[in-house]
């Protein structure tokens, strides 16, 4: 993902979540995704999906069970 792009993905995770401690980096080894942090902790990832000129993003989020507790 382009710089641009995650500034913008970023800007709307803060609008549609209502949450400014959203943050994304760019992960050098996967240039098709960047972390999702909240807070600064690491809480999953964000891939770009570009299938025959549709453009998407999936959000992965990981839950541990014991932050369940």
């Amino acid at each position: 993902m382009t710089p641009t792009e995650v500034q913008k993905l970023e800007k709307f995770l803060h609008q549609r979540l209502g949450n400014n401690n959203i943050s994304l980096k760019q992960r050098p080894e996967a240039p098709d995704s960047v972390e999702l942090l909240i807070d600064d902790e690491t809480f999953g990832a964000v891939y770009r999906d570009d299938d025959e000129g549709e453009l998407c993003y999936h959000i992965q989020m990981t839950v541990l069970s014991e932050d369940l507790s």
